[in-house]
């Protein structure tokens, strides 16, 4: 499997790019730097000057909305184009490489692929809705592909295992180009309680996914934000938005804290597995495990041609 599939990735949250700052990444195996431009747009280029290999983001800033590095002072607009170059008679015609941006939902998104984007990830409503709590915000990273990390929301009976599923999970799977769908319900004991929620996930591509459970007790939705970081690692960041209940709002805080309880570690218990599987190019499926074969075949178009990046 090629490291980065085509598709976008959130590399940032928005309110983690403050205007006038440059913010060091690095994904898909680049050394990166964030900044904003003099409009607010974001900006992802390539972290290390042309002219003498310098770190933009080791001390670099922003001066009228451009970058200026902090070895020679050459500028490199948000095009990643030079836009000054100290004691030069002309402006050398360089440019830091890069990608498209998008932002919105509280995201930064970045594309990989050729060409420019021919599809775009739709926005998160409850990103913006007063009717959800701040995201809890949960961070990891684990030895293995990002397309491993997805299969894992299509694996039936691990839901048993890991998430005290009484049975296998049953799936209504639906696939239309770079999007899809997998629908189910999700019955369990948490507290003490039966739970019985309803499962929708949407796929964007590669490295977005939104997962909305919605119950009586409980409704959340998680953002699944799946990035390459190199050719070994890859980074899975969850947000997941609590719905504020209508007649009691002030227990906001309590399912906060139940569903940290419950669902966290359930993560880290997978994030354990993860860092020390290997790829079953053929594994021995079950009859009734037919998710991973389903999202495998769909995901294979996010491979055609090979990663790029445009410059």
């Amino acid at each position: 499997m090629p490291t980065v599939p085509y598709g976008w990735y959130a590399v940032l949250r928005s309110d983690e790019l403050r205007p006038g700052e440059v913010v060091s990444l690095h994904y898909f195996g680049r050394a990166l730097i964030a900044f904003r431009g003099a409009d607010g747009r974001a900006a992802v280029r390539d972290a290390h000057c042309p002219h003498y290999g310098a770190h933009l983001g080791a001390g670099g800033k922003v001066v009228d909305g451009s970058v200026e590095c902090p070895f020679h002072g050459w500028r490199f607009g948000p095009d990643g184009e030079c836009v000054a170059a100290p004691f030069a008679r002309r402006t050398p015609k360089v440019a830091l490489g890069g990608f498209p941006v998008r932002e919105h939902s509280g995201l930064v998104l970045v594309h990989c692929g050729p060409g420019e984007p021919s599809w775009e990830v739709p926005e998160i409503p409850e990103a913006a809705s007063g009717r959800f709590a701040r995201p809890i915000d949960d961070v990891c990273r684990a030895r293995i592909h990002i397309q491993e990390m997805r299969e894992n929301i299509v694996d039936e009976s691990h839901f048993h295992f890991l998430h005290g599923q009484s049975e296998p999970l049953v799936q209504d799977w639906r696939a239309d180009g770079p999007f899809a769908e997998a629908r189910g319900r999700i019955r369990r004991r948490v507290l003490g309680r039966d739970i019985d929620n309803s499962f929708d996930a949407f796929m964007y591509g590669p490295g977005v996914m939104v997962v909305r459970t919605h119950g009586p007790a409980l409704s959340v939705t998680a953002v699944a934000l799946t990035t390459p970081v190199d050719d070994r690692t890859s980074e899975m960041r969850m947000l997941y938005y609590i719905r504020r209940p209508d007649r009691l709002p002030f227990l906001t805080p309590l399912l906060k804290l139940v569903f940290r309880t419950q669902a966290l570690g359930e993560v880290r218990e997978e994030l354990r597995i993860w860092d020390h599987k290997i790829h079953r190019p053929h594994p021995v499926l079950l009859p009734h495990e037919q998710g991973i074969k389903a999202l495998r075949r769909w995901y294979a178009q996010f491979y055609d041609g090979g990663p790029t990046a445009s410059a």
